[in-house]
This record gives structure tokens, C-alpha cells and sequence, in this order.
């Protein structure tokens, strides 16, 4: 009688064991699981982060890009715009200086790679000193009596709006100078047509 219940009770301690060892197994295995996954969660913040900074640099770039193309036109319009006055007055010049004029504006149009990298090393030494002052400086030399328009240094996280408004601001300039020219030069052929 007393063989089966030691045969039973040991059974039943072996029992306790596997279960204790498998408990002890699972436990192992959650932590391992647990360790998993909040290398995982650092991962994927880590990512999330590098994913963030991307963007903004790509906003960054897209918004200098808009803005040198809007430049690039700006100055075409500007070459076009002098061109058509270049051959507008060509013809009132003396023979001798037309010459002179056709082959300055020829010498003009010569731009050597050497030359195009002295100029955007100036500009941007240029640009570097107005960012460092707060203020943007003029590419280019004014004409005498015209006074540079001061303009908020334009920055990476100012975005697209600030410099929609800075060029809103620039047109309106532009528009402020031609009615002022308008009205100068109507004045005057008022005076011309009085002398008359």
C-alpha cells in the first residue's frame, strides 16, 4: 500500500518541477522578449527622429531652390529687360561709339568659369557679412542717388511665406519706383510741351 503513494507523491514532485522549469523558462523568454522590443521601440524613435530631421532639411532645400529660381527668373527678365534698352539707344550713339558699345556688350556676354567663380565667392562672402550684420546687402552695385532697400536677412526656418512676403515686398518697391518714374517723366513732357 505504501509503494503506489510514494510512487504517486513522487510523480507529483516531478510534476512541481517541470512546471516550476517551465514557468522559469517562460519568464526567461518574456524578458528576452521585453529586451527585444525596447531596443526596438529606441530603434524606431531613433528612426522616427533621423525621419524629422530629413524632412526639415528637405524643406530647407526646396524652399532655397524656389528661391533661387525665382532669383534666376528674376534676373533673365532683368538681362532682357537692359538688353531691349541696350538696343533701344544703340542707334541714337555716334558710329564710333556704337562699335565701342557692340563690343563691351559682346565682352559682357565672355563669362569664364574663373570669372563666374570669383563672383559667387564674392556674393556669398557678401551674403555672409549681411547675415552676420542682420541685414541683406545688394548683390549689385545702385545706380547714384538710389538708396538699397533694407530687407530682413532671409533664414532656413523663415520658410516659403516670409519669403512670398519679402518678394511681395520687393514688387511693391519695384511698383513704387516705376509710377515715380512715370510721374517724372510726364512732368517733364508737360514742361517740354510748355517750352514749345
Amino acid at each position: 500500500m505504501m509503494f503506489p503513494q510514494s510512487r504517486h507523491s513522487a510523480s507529483s514532485q516531478q510534476l512541481k518541477f517541470t512546471t516550476s522549469d517551465s514557468c522559469d523558462r517562460i519568464k526567461d523568454e518574456f524578458q528576452f522578449l521585453q529586451a527585444q522590443y525596447h531596443s526596438l521601440k529606441l530603434e524606431c524613435d531613433k528612426l522616427a527622429s533621423e525621419k524629422s530631421e530629413m524632412q526639415r532639411h528637405y524643406i530647407m532645400y526646396y524652399e532655397m531652390s524656389y528661391g533661387l529660381n525665382i532669383e534666376m527668373h528674376k534676373q533673365a527678365e532683368i538681362v532682357k529687360r537692359l538688353n531691349g534698352i541696350c538696343a533701344q539707344v544703340l542707334p541714337y550713339l555716334s558710329q564710333e561709339h556704337q562699335q565701342q558699345v557692340l563690343g563691351a556688350i559682346e565682352r559682357a556676354k565672355q563669362v569664364t568659369p574663373p570669372e563666374m567663380n570669383s563672383i559667387i565667392r564674392q556674393q556669398l562672402q557678401a551674403h555672409q557679412l549681411s547675415q552676420l550684420q542682420g541685414l541683406a546687402l545688394p548683390m549689385t552695385p545702385l545706380p547714384l542717388g538710389l538708396t538699397p532697400p533694407t530687407l530682413p536677412a532671409v533664414t532656413s526656418s523663415s520658410g516659403l511665406f516670409s519669403l512670398s512676403s519679402i518678394l511681395a515686398s520687393q514688387a511693391q518697391l519695384a511698383k513704387e519706383e516705376k509710377a515715380a518714374r512715370e510721374g517724372a517723366d510726364n512732368h517733364r513732357d508737360e514742361d517740354g510741351d510748355k517750352s514749345d
